[in-house]
């Protein structure tokens, strides 16, 4: 079935506004097949299972019928758990956000009567509820349907099969004559298609099978997380298995963007595509991925289709897939050319319900798996390097260095403790190797060439190909990874948080610094940003070392950065519009005199 950009339907601007701030690219098979029959006026049955993007699927054409002026009752979703009336009554909000004056309400047992009963009379015109608390308020008269246009039976097969036959017909027969029916059904029994002859009039079908090819070479896993916890998740999994190439995907534009800064704050090798990628950026970040310029793409599915890479180690869906066949197509591009490859979803929450569904319905082959611990991270990079040690001594890949390691055994050392040294020091705990080029980290200091500092708790790895460095701590939830062969964990010393807490520890500024230039930001202690939150995300967005930002100061609504002058523009021009802490930022430069 194919898929359409949602400016091909036929919508409203408002409408194509709300999809876009959703961050949506294009409909799904059947929100492309049902749209232009809902827009059309007729009546539809879909068959699709859930997760398929069918909510938008009836949502849309529904939300354009209303007319906002009449405060009554238009549209009628009824969906058989209080569940899922909440998560569709949000997605209505979220997709009516820009047609003023429309008001939809979610009813069903347990929930107040008061709130609904204050939320009908205000003159809501979208209605989704259960069965029996729809039937409930006809009965009171709390809620008539005397203007109703559209209802919409959401997963009727499940409403069946919990006993709510009698009071769907009861609801059917009770609204007006003149109005469009929607069913939308994962299965089809006869008592469904019974309701079908009886309430529909020439109905459109719309089939979406899920056939969905399982990749044998591809060992697939589902983690259940906060969608807080996500990144943590992603990064631990990333450090349990050393990977070094493959794709995350996202759902949304904005997600692509927030997911890219946050891996490059702590310190991943990323870059991303999405719809808003212009020609000649997707050419240049492919070619460049092709060639393992960076180690992990953060996508769309719409920017990712055309991508034929054969060796990928990885695909992790950060967010779940409309679908099974969106589904199989992500993860068809890892274990390809008789390899081996893994593929990882994250579910948050009510997707939970629609990841077992996708399970059923695509018959996939998706094992739940409980969420690593960071012992067992660890304990995994241990034994990683315990075996490259090993080989590394049985092919004797190594320089001799008797006599530095005499002088040690004549002062006094044993042998034992040497190797226990060097081992620390692999840790992360001494000397870092250099990315790039000859000399250690002492020569590259004396000759002005010092590492870049990375914000607290995060490193910056090595590009692909680079020399090894040193592994770096990890935070309690998800560790900044090595770029060394998979060391030991090694907890850091207290002189070494402390070193990176002062990477924090901005002093409030008392007027502009010398060779700085003073940003401002909107937001503040209201927001609750925290001097760590801004040095990460402009080391994150930019690139730029922590070391450009000089003293903050946090007020109730903005706070002011110090910013190196030479780069003040560059931090504008990059965080303009970027999120932190749900707040849309908007950088200025303040000018001299002004703080």
């Amino acid at each position: 079935m194919e898929k359409r950009p949602f400016n091909e339907l036929g919508l409203s601007p408002e409408i194509l506004k709300a999809v876009d701030k959703m961050g949506f690219e294009e409909a799904s098979p059947i929100q492309t097949a049902v749209i232009p029959h809902g827009l059309a006026g007729k009546d539809v049955v879909g068959q699709s299972a859930t997760g398929s993007g069918k909510t938008a699927a009836f949502a849309i054409p529904a939300i354009e019928k209303v007319d906002v002026k009449l405060r009554q009752v238009q549209v009628l979703v009824l969906c058989p758990t209080r569940e899922l009336a909440v998560q569709v009554a949000e997605e209505f909000g979220k997709l009516a956000f820009f047609k003023k004056g429309l008001m939809e309400v979610p009813i069903y047992g347990g929930q107040s009567y008061e709130r609904q009963f204050r939320a009908l009379h205000a003159g809501a015109q979208v209605v989704i509820g259960t069965p029996g608390r729809v039937m409930d308020h006809m009965a009171r008269g709390t809620m008539k349907l005397d203007a109703l246009k559209v209802i919409v039976l959401d997963e009727a097969d499940r409403m069946l099969d919990m006993g709510f036959r009698d009071d769907i017909e009861h609801i059917l027969k009770s609204v007006p004559a003149e109005r469009q029916c929607l069913f939308f059904s994962a299965t089809m029994p006869q008592m469904i298609q019974d309701l079908i002859k009886r309430y529909t009039r020439d109905p459109v079908w719309v089939r979406i099978e899920a056939h969905a090819q399982n990749a044998p070479q591809v060992e697939q896993i589902y983690f259940e997380v906060d969608r807080r916890s996500k990144i943590e998740l992603l990064t631990r999994l990333i450090d349990l298995h050393d990977f070094r190439f493959g794709i995350i995907f996202c759902s949304t534009k904005i997600m692509v963007d927030e997911l890219d800064e946050h891996l490059h704050a702590r310190g991943y090798s990323t870059d991303r595509l999405h719809g808003d990628i212009t020609q000649a950026q997707r050419t240049r970040v492919m070619d460049k991925f092709r060639r393992r310029g960076f180690e992990f793409l953060v996508a769309t599915d719409v920017a990712a289709r055309g991508l034929d890479v054969d060796d990928l180690e990885v695909v992790f869906n950060f967010d779940l897939p409309n679908d099974a066949e969106d589904y199989t197509h992500r993860i068809g591009r890892t274990g390809r050319a008789g390899k081996q490859g893994m593929a990882f979803t994250f579910v948050a929450g009510r997707e939970l319900y629609k990841m077992q569904n996708m399970i059923h319905y695509g018959r996939l082959n998706i094992r739940r798996e409980r969420v690593p611990s960071m012992d067992e991270v660890e304990e995994a990079k241990g034994n990683v390097f315990f075996e490259r040690l090993r080989a590394t001594l049985e092919e004797k890949k190594f320089r001799p260095h008797d006599q530095m390691v005499q002088r040690l055994i004549e002062q006094g050392y044993t042998s034992t403790d040497i190797a226990s040294a060097l081992i620390h020091l692999l840790q992360g705990a001494g000397e870092e190797a250099p990315a790039k080029g000859p000399g250690t980290k002492a020569e590259r200091i004396a000759a002005n060439e010092a590492p870049k500092v990375a914000p607290a708790a995060k490193v910056e790895r090595a590009a692909p190909g680079a020399s090894p460095a040193k592994a770096p701590p990890a935070s309690a939830l998800g560790s900044a990874r090595s770029t060394h062969e998979k060391p030991v964990y090694e907890k850091p010393s207290g002189d070494r948080f402390a070193a990176q807490k002062r990477t924090f520890d901005r002093k409030p500024r008392t007027g502009r610094e010398s060779g700085f230039t003073t940003v401002t930001f909107n937001v503040g202690r209201a927001q609750l940003v925290t001097p760590a939150d801004l040095v990460g995300k402009i080391a994150g967005v930019t690139r730029l070392p922590a070391n450009v930002v000089g003293a903050i100061d946090i007020h109730e609504e903005h706070t002011n950065v110090d910013v190196a002058t030479e780069h003040a523009e560059l931090v504008v021009a990059k965080l303009a519009g970027i999120r932190i802490k749900n707040q849309s930022l908007k950088p200025a430069i303040v000018p001299p005199g002004a703080e």
